[in-house]
C-alpha cells in the first residue's frame, strides 16, 4: 500500500483537477508531497523501530496510513487533500523500515533470502503495477469523485492487515528506548528535506527557484556526518551508524546501487504516461495495461532471485542489470518505429525482458545490502537503504518527465522523440548501476581468491611444519 501510493495517484491527477476545482501546481502537491514527507521519515523511523520495538513501530504506523487514507479520501478540498497526504507520506516513511527490520530480526541464512525475496517482489511490483491499479479503480469507481477510491481502497485492506500483522507479528524485545539522537535526526531531516523540496516543486519551476538548497544539502549533510561520528565517539546510539558504510561487507555498495537504479527505474513509470495519454490519447487504464509485461516479469523474477540470490551473489545483479538495458533499449527503438496503433502489443516482449531483469536487481541486492547488517541496526540500516532509494526516484520522476517536456516543445511536438529521450535517461541510470554491480563482483572474487590463497598457504605451512 504505501509504495503503490507514490504512484497510483498520477493517473488520478486530471480528474481530481477537476473534481475539486485546483491549480495544476497545488494538485501536483498530491503525489510529490507524500514522496517527500515518507522520505523525509525512513531513517528516524528505522531508529525508533530499533529502539521502541518493530512491532510497535510497525501497528502504530500502519493505524496512522489507514486513517489518513481515509481523510485523504473524504478531503472536501485540495488544501485538506495536501494536508492528509503530507501525514500519509509521514506514516508510510514509519512503516517501511520496520518492514526490512522484521525480516533481519525473524529470519536468518536462506529464509532470510527467501523473505527478503518476497519482500523485494512486493517493492518491484508495487513501483511497477501503481499506474495499472490506479487505471483499474478509476474505471470501476466512474465519475467525478472516482478519484476518492484511489485512498479509500487502503483503508478495508489496512484493517485487515493491522489483525493480521497484531496476530502474526511475534513480540520481541525492543532496544535502548533512552537513547534517541535527536540532532542527528534534525540533521539528516535537513538535508534530505533541501534535496527533495526542489524536486517535489519541479512542475512549478523549483529546481530554478530553489536550486541554492542543493548546497545546503550538502554542507548539513556533513555536518550529519561529523555530529554522528561524535556520537559514536562518545559512545553514545548514532542515528545512522556510520560503520554501516565503512565497515559492513556490501552495504555502501548495495546502497549505492539501490538509488541510482531507482533514479531511472521509478522515472520510466511517468514518462510512459505523459507519452501514452498526452501523446497517443490513451485512456489511463490503455496506459496502465500497456506496461503490464514489466510488472509480470518482475513479479515472477524477484521471487526467484530471492531463492537464488546466496547461491549466485552479486553475479544475480549484474545479470538483471543487463536484462533491463537490453529490455530498456529496446524499447527505445520500438517507440521511435512502430506506429502508435501498434505500439502496446510491441512493447511487450521488451517490457517483459526488461522487467525479468529488473526482479532480479531490486529484490538480490536488499538481501546483499543487509545481509551483513547487525540485527540491532536492522531497522535505520533499512531506512537509510530506502531513504537513498526514494532520493533517487524523486531525482528520476523529475529528471525524465522533465526532459520529455523539453524535447517535447524543442521538436514541435514529437511525442515519439521526446520519450526516446527522455527514456535514454533510464538507460543511463541503469548503466551507472551495472558499473557499480560489475566492480562489486570483482572486489568480491578478489577476496575470495585471497581467501583461497591464504587458506592453501596455511595448509601448505602446517604440512611442512
Amino acid at each position: 500500500m504505501s509504495l503503490l501510493d507514490v504512484s497510483i495517484v498520477s493517473v488520478a491527477l486530471p480528474s481530481l483537477q477537476q473534481s475539486l476545482g485546483a491549480e495544476p501546481a497545488t494538485v501536483q502537491w498530491v503525489v510529490s508531497g507524500y514522496a517527500l514527507t515518507f522520505g523525509l521519515a525512513l531513517v528516524p523511523a528505522g531508529r525508533l523501530g530499533d529502539a521502541l520495538g518493530r512491532r510497535r513501530m510497525f501497528l502504530g504506523a500502519l493505524s496512522a496510513f489507514v486513517l489518513f487514507s481515509g481523510l485523504a479520501g473524504a478531503a472536501p478540498s485540495i488544501g485538506l487533500l495536501v494536508a492528509a497526504r503530507l501525514a500519509q507520506g509521514l506514516a508510510a516513511g514509519a512503516l517501511a523500515p520496520q518492514n526490512s527490520g522484521l525480516i533481519q530480526q525473524l529470519f536468518s541464512g536462506a529464509e532470510r533470502g527467501r523473505a527478503f525475496g518476497l519482500f523485494g517482489a512486493t517493492v518491484g511490483i508495487s513501483t511497477a503495477v501503481g499506474p495499472v491499479v490506479g487505471g483499474v479503480i478509476l474505471a470501476l469507481a466512474g465519475g467525478v469523485d472516482g478519484w476518492r477510491w484511489i485512498f479509500l481502497v487502503n483503508v478495508p485492506i489496512g484493517v485487515v492487515a493491522l489483525v493480521l500483522a497484531a496476530r502474526l507479528i511475534p513480540r520481541t524485545a525492543a532496544g535502548r528506548a533512552g537513547h534517541i539522537d535527536v540532532v542527528g535526526g534534525l540533521l539528516l531531516a535537513g538535508a534530505v528535506l533541501a534535496v527533495l523540496l526542489p524536486l517535489a516543486e519541479a512542475d512549478a519551476g523549483g529546481l530554478a527557484r530553489l536550486w541554492w538548497l542543493f548546497p545546503v544539502a550538502v554542507g548539513t549533510a556533513a555536518l550529519f556526518v561529523r555530529w554522528e561520528r561524535r556520537v559514536m565517539r562518545r559512545h553514545g546510539a548514532p542515528l545512522l551508524d556510520l560503520r554501516l558504510l565503512s565497515s559492513t561487507r556490501g552495504y555502501a555498495t548495495g546502497a549505492a546501487l539501490g538509488a541510482v537504479y531507482f533514479l531511472g527505474f521509478s522515472g520510466i513509470w511517468l514518462v510512459f504516461a505523459l507519452f501514452l495519454q498526452s501523446g497517443l490519447g490513451y485512456t489511463p487504464l490503455q496506459s496502465g495495461l500497456s506496461v503490464t509485461a514489466f510488472a509480470i516479469g518482475s513479479a515472477v523474477s524477484a521471487a526467484i532471485g530471492g531463492r537464488l540470490v546466496e547461491r549466485f551473489g552479486r553475479r544475480l545483479t549484474v545479470i538483471g542489470l543487463s536484462g533491463v538495458l537490453i529490455g530498456l533499449l529496446v524499447t527505445i527503438g520500438v517507440v521511435l518505429v512502430v506506429p502508435a496503433e501498434s505500439l502496446a502489443g510491441a512493447l511487450a516482449v521488451p517490457l517483459l525482458v526488461a522487467g525479468i531483469g529488473g526482479g532480479l536487481v531490486i529484490s538480490p541486492n536488499i538481501t546483499l545490502t543487509l545481509r551483513e547488517v547487525p540485527v540491532r541496526m536492522a531497522g535505520s540500516a533499512g531506512g537509510a537503504l530506502q531513504t537513498g532509494q526514494r532520493v533517487g526516484a524523486a531525482i528520476g520522476t523529475a529528471a525524465l518527465p522533465g526532459a520529455y517536456y523539453l524535447v517535447l516543445g524543442a521538436t514541435g511536438q514529437d511525442h515519439q522523440v521526446a520519450a526516446a529521450v527522455a527514456l535514454s535517461g533510464a538507460v543511463l541510470s541503469v548503466t551507472a548501476a551495472l558499473v557499480i554491480a560489475v566492480r562489486d563482483l570483482r572486489q568480491e572474487r578478489v577476496a575470495r581468491r585471497r581467501c583461497t590463497e591464504e587458506e592453501t598457504h596455511s595448509y601448505d605451512h602446517a604440512a611442512h611444519g
